[in-house]
């Protein structure tokens, strides 16, 4: 049916990653006449390079560091190392369920997959495996691969990006990771517990630098803790090889050596050779330009995820999706807040947060109108019980709503659905103080927070 050039799709979907499926998924539940075509698994990036695999890999680690750290609690352990052959089996067994019930679900959804490498040849299709597929409406959703810089040139072996660090057949002796952001922390994070020697080159003043600044020095804190080398506010000039290894010289002359050199300086979008430009689809940079429904400047195309300029995260690429798809079904839709979307770095410790920085609202709303509060995780009993440090800052209008919620600890991303309700429902410290959170949890050092800004602290100074 796909292949027959009578057919004519409502809705042609290319590039089958978050973004893509989770269109194909709605707008068939929504009773359009979908197809959806990729070139590689359906999944795209999260599924298979980045989301799952990556927090497969963090979550091993965690396990070697609980079986060094085991005796603090009483529990007699031996750590005896790192099989990564059996790491990446359990990463891939993570992957391989996760795929086949994808798989199943747009099959009972009665999407018309297609297999192959597309093209928009028209503002009204896609040609691929060369047949056309056309539709009323495309949807262009063909993500993102990993940047490098201007003569970096990424080898698979000693320099590498983070698809090749997912595959790695040995734990590297020792890693310079360039780029501090969450690609960059994280795996710096994964190879430490597995024993790495690590430094991370960060050329901005902080890692994580589009967090919160308090949030980048606890973590910057943590991290020296662990053992976590950085540089900050100095970038890279130029990598060279060694004989066994590599060497990364910065602009200010410092050098740096070690096993493998990872490049994690972020994502670009997958636009190049695909007609969008010769369709007339406007783009800058490579990133296809979009309005806050995802319509792009052709009248039948939008596109969503990685390939335009909003936050590259899987549920952002999910919402997007979602939109789309119900725009065409004639819902109504309404923009996404981008500061309302959850973000979470799942190094050790973690990062989330939601909202704006203390420094952005200061920046809207003026100094004086913005107030700010540090609730230390030391004053909540769970995570004295985890022996985890860190903590939750709000960020609040004065005499109004929360208009940021900046939490450092582990297991802080369970903690953050919470924090997007008080955000997106623009919620009062004192509505948030009348809950009553469950004792003991983590998720009541949020309550004892807007306890605190409430005026009312309990387990906290005033």
């Amino acid at each position: 049916m796909a292949n027959d050039a009578s057919t004519v799709f409502d809705l042609v979907i290319l590039g089958g990653g978050s973004g893509g499926y989770a269109a194909a998924l709605r707008g068939a539940q929504l009773g359009l006449d979908v197809a959806l075509i990729e070139k590689n698994k359906l999944g795209g990036t999260c599924l298979h390079n980045g989301c799952i695999p990556t927090k497969a890999l963090l979550h091993a680690g965690e396990i070697a560091d609980q079986a060094r750290e085991a005796g603090q609690f009483g529990v007699l352990t031996t750590f005896q190392g790192i099989d990564i052959n059996a790491v990446h089996k359990y990463k891939d067994d993570v992957i391989s369920g996760l795929y086949k019930g994808l798989q199943g679900l747009v099959a009972s959804r009665k999407v018309t997959y297609i297999e192959g490498e597309g093209r928009l040849s028209s503002p009204t299709s896609v040609d691929v495996g060369g047949q056309r597929v056309q539709g009323r409406h495309v949807l262009l959703a063909t993500g993102s691969v990993p940047k490098s810089l201007p003569g970096l040139d990424i080898d698979g072996d000693r320099i590498i990006s983070s698809d090749h660090a997912l595959t790695l057949d040995r734990v590297p002796k020792s890693a310079i990771i360039l780029g501090g952001g969450v690609i960059g922390v994280e795996f710096a994070s994964a190879w430490k517990s597995f024993g790495t020697d690590v430094t991370v080159i960060e050329g901005l003043k902080h890692l994580v630098p589009v967090e919160d600044e308090n949030s980048s020095k606890l973590l910057e804190r943590a991290f020296r803790k662990r053992g976590i080398k950085f540089n900050l506010g100095t970038f890279f000039e130029k990598a060279e090889y060694t004989q066994d290894g590599v060497r990364v010289s910065l602009a200010d002359g410092k050098t740096f050596e070690a096993e493998v050199l990872l490049v994690a300086i972020g994502r670009g979008p997958v636009s190049a050779g695909l007609g969008y430009e010769e369709q007339g689809v406007a783009t800058d940079r490579g990133y296809v330009l979009v309005d806050e429904y995802m319509r792009t400047n052709v009248p039948t195309v939008s596109a969503v995820g990685d390939l335009v300029p909003t936050l590259q995260l899987a549920h952002v690429g999910f919402a997007e999706g979602i939109l789309v798809a119900e725009r065409l079904a004639g819902l109504k839709t309404v923009p996404i807040d981008y500061d309302g979307v959850p973000r979470v770095t799942y190094c050790h410790p973690e990062v989330a947060s939601v909202g704006i920085t203390e420094a952005k609202a200061k920046e809207i709303y003026g100094a004086d109108k913005v107030v700010a509060l540090k609730y230390n995780l030391a004053g909540n009993g769970k995570s004295k019980i985890l022996k985890t440090a860190g903590e939750i800052k709000l960020v609040q209008v004065k005499d109004g709503a929360v208009v940021g919620v900046h939490m450092v600890g582990d297991r802080m991303g369970e903690q953050v659905g919470e924090a997007q309700l008080i955000y997106n429902w623009e919620a009062l410290p004192a509505e948030v103080a009348q809950l009553i959170h469950a004792h003991p949890t983590q998720n009541e050092a949020l309550g004892e927070a807007h306890l605190a800004l409430a005026g009312k602290p309990l387990h906290s100074h005033d």
